[in-house]
């Protein structure tokens, strides 16, 4: 039985903490604001830290929650999804489009659910196994493209994908073997072993397949398995940065 545990979505979180710091310094200084420094610099001084506070505690607050139930951006910082999304490029990512979670622990449940669709792009929360295989060296968030739902059988023979025994034509895909020799030598072992033949696995109730686009570069659901659905952040929306690549991502 897998244990369903929590994390914090630490950007979000900090944002938070900082807006609540602010409010309760603007209420300390609303408090000794009674007080008369005779002192004119420590009275400038004074005033112009409560009103800092006062502006920044709502901005901050309002902020956190905007990133935790809406919106938040990411800057891609691998390969892994070339072409679709190269390195340097940032995303608007919609954090309710699966449905709210409660702020700011994830616990797996979801309300107000959206399904997830076969194609989506994703950017999720490394999973355990993936964090543990490669110990702190991967970036706490990973995107990859959703390719099977709970009940699809899966299986890859010589890098094509089969979906319930029916093979699927994916335009979007490279292999790209340059890529894999710049990662190391334990990497290079479980990309050459696991990347062209992967099942055939029924994927489990409440978890998905995610596989990069950049097939020969990509560490995902081959090697640490089906994600589970509490991993899951939001759904890439639209490439918004550099300009000249905006475009909405499907």
């Amino acid at each position: 039985m897998e244990v369903q545990i929590f994390y914090i979505d630490s950007i979000e979180l900090k944002i938070f903490i900082l807006g609540c710091i602010c409010f309760f310094l603007t209420i300390l200084f609303a408090i000794t604001s009674k007080y008369t420094f005779k002192n004119y610099y420590t009275v400038k001084v004074f005033s112009n830290l409560y009103s800092l506070f006062e502006s920044l505690w709502p901005v901050l607050i309002i902020a956190s929650l905007i990133m935790f139930f809406c919106i938040q951006a990411f800057k891609i910082p691998t390969g892994s999804m070339k072409n679709t999304i190269i390195e340097g490029d940032h995303i608007f990512v919609s954090k309710s489009h699966y449905g709210i979670r409660f702020p700011f622990f994830q616990i797996g449940k979801r309300y107000f659910r959206n399904s997830i669709k076969r194609g989506d792009i994703i950017v999720f929360q490394a999973p355990s196994k993936a964090m543990t295989m490669f110990d702190n060296k991967l970036k706490k968030d990973f995107i990859k493209r959703c390719v099977a739902i709970e009940g699809d059988l899966v299986e890859i023979k010589n890098k094509k994908l089969y979906i319930n025994k029916n093979k699927i034509e994916e335009p979007y895909i490279i292999f790209n073997k340059e890529d894999v020799s710049i990662q190391n030598t334990k990497q290079n072992i479980i990309l050459e072993n696991k990347k062209n033949n992967f099942g055939p696995l029924i994927i489990p109730k409440n978890h998905y397949m995610m596989l990069g686009d950049n097939r020969d570069f990509s560490y995902d659901s081959r090697f640490w398995g089906p994600l589970h659905d509490k991993y899951i952040k939001g759904k890439a929306l639209i490439i918004y940065w550099p300009i000249y690549r905006w475009r909405i991502l499907k």
